[in-house]
């Protein structure tokens, strides 16, 4: 069971570092795409990668008795999850002559409170770790709000193309992550539906998605995006 997590991990770090790498190549003909959009792409890829191979290495992990703690996965997500939000903010302001420097800040804030929260809970007895859960929740409702609200308002004012490329990828983003809390609801981390080999392909797949298919899915459009606007 141990072997076959550790291969798991590892196929992980593999994937988000050949990833990291694509977005590297990419970033060589920008094509219309600010650079720092694909520096996002690769900071995101490239720390996940990173962390999830302390888990295969072992030292990304805290074995008690009930169950085991990756914290290893909040030090991706502490990162990684905010550097989305950022990505899929500045897709909504791509046509903006000034970035919002305000909203990004709240996004990050609500963001980082959701993945400690998140930790707290993982740590805390079951009498207290569905407050700290709720908590978190309370800050991905925040965050849901700010990407459908203003962020979305501000990518309709720009031009068809880019209000329906920034609705995909919210969409795109809000389906995964809303797979999140429940994963670890039913997870070992709440309930523990889910234990082993099902809750580590969880919270594997769910990354790779949501990180790789989301930098993929974003720069192209971008791309294009930004082959129109030369025009």
């Amino acid at each position: 069971m141990k072997s076959i997590e550790t291969g798991l991990h590892m196929f992980y770090f593999i994937v988000m570092i050949s990833s990291a790498i694509y977005f590297y190549i990419l970033s060589r003909k920008p094509k219309g795409v600010p650079l720092y959009e694909y520096v996002v792409a690769i900071l995101i890829t490239g720390w996940s990668g990173v962390a999830y191979l302390s888990i295969a290495l072992g030292q990304g992990l805290l074995e008690k008795p009930d169950k085991t703690i990756y914290f290893a996965r909040y030090i991706d997500w502490v990162v990684s999850t905010p550097l989305l939000l950022v990505s899929l903010a500045l897709t909504a302001m791509f046509y903006q002559s000034k970035i919002n420097y305000t909203l990004i800040a709240s996004l990050i804030a609500a963001d980082v409170f959701m993945i400690v929260t998140g930790l707290i809970a993982d740590f805390s007895p079951a009498s207290t770790k569905y407050i700290w859960y709720l908590l978190g929740l309370v800050a991905l409702v925040i965050i849901l709000v700010i990407l459908w609200g203003p962020l979305k308002r501000m990518a309709n004012a720009s031009n068809a193309q880019l209000a329906r490329h920034y609705k995909r990828m919210a969409l795109y983003l809000t389906s995964f992550w809303v797979l999140y809390p429940t994963a670890w609801f039913f997870g070992a981390s709440g309930v523990g539906l889910t234990k082993g080999i099902i809750d580590t392909l969880a919270f594997i797949i769910l990354p790779i998605f949501s990180k790789v298919g989301f930098g993929i899915l974003d720069l192209h459009g971008l791309r294009k995006l930004g082959e129109l606007k030369k025009e």
